[in-house]
Order: C-alpha cells, then structure tokens, then sequence
C-alpha cells in the first residue's frame, strides 16, 4: 500500500481533498437562508378614447418588457445603493462569523466588487410563460433576506411608477404647450374674420352672392319677358307708340339694373363680391382649421392624462416573501457528492495517463 501510494501519490492527494472539501461543507460552511417571491406587475384598466392626434405621442412596451426594465432595475447598482444604504448589506455579507469562503472579504471593496457579489446571492428570473418574475434572495440570516427582498419589492414599483409618471408628465407638458398656442390661434383667426366681416359691412358674402345671383335671375327672367312683349307689339304698333316706348323704356332699365347687379359681384377695380367671398373664404377655413386643431388637442390632452393613469403600475404579489425557517443553502451532501466525483474522475485520468506514459517508457 505505501508503494502503491509513493507511485500513484495523487490518490492520496485526492482522498485528502475530499475529506477536506467534506469537512468545509459539513462543518464550517455558513447556513445560507433563502427568502422567496413571485410578482406580477398590472395596470389599472382605464378605457381610453381611440384618437388619431394621441397616436403621434404613443409608445410604451407590452407587459413582458415592463417585467424585463423591472428585473433590471433590481440587479442594478443603484438598487445595490440603496439596499446598502437602507440594511447594511456591506456590514452583513462581511460578518465575521461567516465562513471565509461565503463571506465578502471586506467591508470597504469597491462598488463593482459588491454588484458581482449581490449577482451572486439574489435572483431575478423572468418566466415568459407565466409572465412571471420569480425573485430569490440570500443572506446568513431570515429576517435580512426577508427585509431585502421586502425592499425589492417596494423599491421596484416605486421606479416603475416614476418612470411611467415621468414620460406621462412630458407627454402632457407638451400637449398644454400645444393647446395653449393652437388656442391663440384660433381667436386670432376668429377675431380676422369678425374684422373682415365688420370692414366690409358683410356677415357673408357668399351669402350675398346668391342673393344678387337670385335678383339679377329674376331680372333677366323679367327681361326675357319684356322682350317677347315688345316683339309681339312690333307687329301691329308703330315704333313711336306710347305702350312701345314704354317697354322699350323698362328693358332699358332693366338692363342697367342687371349690369349694375352683375358689377356688385364681379368687376375688375376690386372690392367686388367674388374677390371678398374669396378673402371671406380663406378666413373661414383658417378659423375653421384652428378650431379642429383646438379641438384635437384637448382631446389629446384628456387622453394622455387618462393615459397616465395607466402608467402606474403595480406590484400584484402571487407569493409573499417567505421568511425562511431553515437553510436551504449550501447544499451540503449534494456538494460534497458533486466534489467527489469530480476528484475521483479528475485522479483516474491522471491515472490513466501515467501508466500509458509509463508503457510508452517502456
């Protein structure tokens, strides 16, 4: 056996591995306690009007992206701040009463050492399935994982909601400034077409316009008649006889009338009824254009501020945050297997390959 063991010398070294590695894992590794938690995160089911002007100011990701910028924000390092902070993660990880091997080896390391360290004892997992995120934390004793992940918990709807409300805050902000401006715009364009209106002694041209349209039809329709009276006349009546001097006398006047009539609506100098009914136009769709941009921004503006609403969101806790009655870490029987078989596996390689050198050899 002794020569067995001056020949085979990692054997012996392995056996002591084991049996030291064994004795780590039964004896002098600390208990760790694992608090547990399965969240979801919901909004409060608002029903919003469908507008077109809203649409320009959309976004927003479905549930499993608010879960993934959630798992996020609770592996981050500001999370990490403020964890510390608030339970003395530093002063707790580094306790002297923890084994070597467990604990953090000082209280003063810097940030990025402690973020890995965190990484190493809480758990985020996002389930897509379920839509789910399922949360564990470690600590050596109960009641500080339960405090710790008590405060994930809190901290991590209160970052949801602030995001949410932040984004909504701009998005209204914007829509105020919009509706006060597209306000000033439509009294503006009210006020010039009031002082129009007022200048040229016109409620509406257009309306007058078919008025003198209707007049001078009725005119032209009286001449017609005129004219076939006077040829009718011509037949039997000489020229200079009183009743065809007379009609002759009143399609005379009725065709200055007409004309006159017709020069109101339309003429070259300008002020006619046609270049004021274009003017009026104009100034009508201005005003009637800043009102429904008025009117869509305060739609708009209504509907984001429902929209924020929406935008809280809240932590629905389908398991509460279990506070541990034993440790479930470390894994003493199930490390000290695992170790074993790696050494063992490990030393018959080793084995294997000396005698093949030593065959070689000889």
């Amino acid at each position: 056996m002794k020569l067995f063991f001056r020949q085979q010398p990692y054997w012996p070294l392995c056996m002591l591995l084991i049996v030291i590695v064994s004795g780590y894992w039964s004896l002098w590794a600390t208990d760790r306690y694992v608090s547990e938690s399965n969240i979801v995160l919901e909004s409060p089911q608002i029903s919003v009007p469908d507008l077109n002007f809203s649409s320009l100011l959309g976004g927003g990701g479905g549930g499993g992206g608010d879960m993934l910028l959630l798992r996020d924000y609770l592996l981050s390092v500001d999370m990490l701040r403020k964890i510390d902070k608030e339970l003395g993660l530093r002063e707790h990880y580094s306790n002297h009463s923890v084994d070597f091997f467990s604990r953090l080896r000082s209280v003063d390391i810097p940030i990025e050492d402690l973020h890995e360290y965190y990484l190493n004892h809480v758990s985020v997992e996002f389930d897509e399935y379920a839509q789910v995120l399922r949360i564990k934390v470690e600590a050596f004793s109960p009641k500080v994982s339960l405090d710790i992940l008590s405060m994930l918990l809190r901290e991590g709807e209160a970052h949801m909601n602030a995001m949410g409300q932040r984004l909504a805050a701009e998005q209204v902000r914007f829509l105020e400034l919009q509706v006060a401006e597209l306000n000033d715009n439509f009294h503006s364009a009210r006020k010039d077409l009031i002082n129009y209106q007022n200048l040229n002694g016109l409620i509406s041209p257009i309306g007058s316009v078919e008025s003198i349209s209707a007049v001078v039809a009725q005119l032209e329709a009286k001449l017609a008649t005129l004219q076939a009276e006077k040829t009718m006349m011509a037949s039997y009546q000489s020229e200079t006889s009183p009743a065809v001097i007379r009609i002759e006398s009143e399609i005379s006047a009725l065709h200055q009338q007409i004309k006159k009539e017709r020069a109101r609506m339309a003429q070259q100098s300008g002020n006619a009824l046609n270049t004021l009914s274009a003017e009026y136009q104009t100034l009508e769709l201005k005003v009637l254009f800043a009102q429904e941009s008025y009117s869509g921004a305060l739609a708009a503006l209504q509907t984001t501020r429902i929209e924020a609403a929406r935008k809280l969101k809240q932590v629905s806790i389908l398991q509460s945050p279990t506070l541990p009655e034993y440790a479930v870490q470390p894994r003493r029987l199930y490390n000290i297997i695992v170790f074993m078989v790696i050494s063992l596996f490990v030393t018959l390689i080793m084995h294997m390959l000396v005698l093949i050198i030593r065959d070689h050899r000889d």
